[in-house]
């Protein structure tokens, strides 16, 4: 579908990727020129809106792909712009598109997303997967778009009772199974692979041992809390004893990491975790050899060993960890860096340690979420499944 001209001008485009421009600590640079052919003025408008109100990034950054992607289905499934508010039918039309039954659409070529709508959205390079969606997609592209509705005054018309049902209905008789967001965990086995790799004294690999070591011990960090940790966020605490129940046992060197506005919280919480030990010592010697006194913790540096200036990114961390991973020999594709949340976990597990002192560590607020590492390990442990 071609888009009216009186809205998408190269002028225009030029324009928005301008006014975008603005949100660059916020949009992914690589996006900024498609997202600006994709939205409209108003979504521009809504977007600088959310990030003068102090949004966090990562929300404002999956609301703008999110917008992107609803208005690029809707122009190719409707012919028109994306309609706020939206009506119902257009809502149900989305659930109808994204969450469908594969083997029906062997005998019902028509059942499902129109191949004419998929080639369009594959050609924009919004569209991968080649059957229905993952339901917790869909739910947070609908959790979006109501979002985007309330923060432009409007009230979203497919938030009704018969809606809910629909989309009750429809993730239940969805057949793909929820996909990890790593199939493996970095547990410590894994981790000790990972670090064994970054033994030459290089400042790479002292930022990398730093940053695995930091991610995993402090609970599991998310990638995007590594990228922001900022010096000033981290305190030097009195050592503790190795022993804990043993005063005068050797002493171990003790951090704080202040996490600020994470995912789950905001900046004022108070929320902290500590670091003791090793990985302690590993952030504390990257700070000192790389010269970092204030400003981003771990950052960028080049194929010459030279360091910049600003943060690394929430994907960097991403690729740190699946880099390590081919180096120690391990399948990259099986592992990411929500391997290392998980991997706290499911060691805690291991390890016999009780859940809310691990949930302390990992701000998990979700008991269900937490309990279900532990769940998986107490089974694997159990009985029930060596009856045979």
């Amino acid at each position: 579908m071609i888009k009216p001209v009186a809205e998408h001008t190269e002028d225009a485009d030029l324009r928005r990727t301008n006014e975008l421009d603005a949100l660059a600590g916020i949009l992914p640079s690589d996006r900024r020129e498609a997202l600006a052919a994709l939205l409209t003025d108003d979504d521009v408008a809504t977007l600088k809106h959310l990030a003068e109100e102090g949004m966090g990034a990562n929300t404002l950054r999956a609301l703008a792909s999110d917008l992107g992607y609803l208005e690029s289905w809707a122009l190719a499934a409707t012919g028109l712009p994306l309609a706020w508010p939206a009506p119902e039918g257009l809502a149900l039309k989305f659930l109808a598109h994204h969450l469908w039954d594969p083997v029906r659409r062997e005998t019902d070529p028509g059942h499902g997303m129109p191949e004419i709508v998929a080639a369009s959205l594959k050609a924009e390079g919004l569209l991968r997967v080649s059957g229905p969606h993952a339901p917790g997609t869909v739910r947070r592209r609908l959790s979006s778009w109501a979002t985007l509705h309330r923060w432009r005054g409007l009230a979203p018309a497919f938030a009704t009772p018969a809606f809910k049902t629909a989309l009750k209905f429809a993730v239940r008789a969805s057949t793909r199974p929820p996909q990890r967001k790593s199939q493996r965990a970095v547990t410590r086995d894994v981790l000790d692979r990972l670090l064994a790799t970054c033994v030459l004294n290089l400042l790479v690999d002292r930022r990398d041992r730093a940053l695995l070591l930091t991610a995993f011990a402090s609970g599991g960090r998310r990638r995007s809390e590594l990228a922001a940790l900022r010096v000033d966020q981290i305190e030097v605490l009195p050592p503790v004893p190795a022993n804990p129940r043993d005063p005068e046992s050797s002493k171990l060197p003790c951090l704080a990491i202040r996490l600020g506005r994470t995912k789950r919280g905001n900046a004022d919480d108070g929320s902290r975790v500590l670091l003791i030990g090793r990985p302690a010592e590993a952030l504390t010697t990257w700070l000192d050899r790389a010269g970092i006194a204030d400003g981003a913790v771990f950052r960028a540096i080049d194929r010459w060993g030279r360091m910049g200036q600003g943060a690394i990114s929430g994907d960097a961390v991403n690729d740190i960890v699946k880099k390590r991973c081919r180096q120690a020999g391990l399948d990259p594709a099986l592992f990411s860096a929500h391997g290392l949340r998980s991997g706290y976990l499911t060691q805690a597990a291991h390890a016999g340690v009780p859940l809310p002192e691990a949930m302390q560590q990992s701000q998990h607020r979700s008991v269900q979420q937490a309990a279900s590492y532990y769940n998986e390990i107490e089974r694997q442990k159990g009985k029930a499944a060596r009856l045979y």
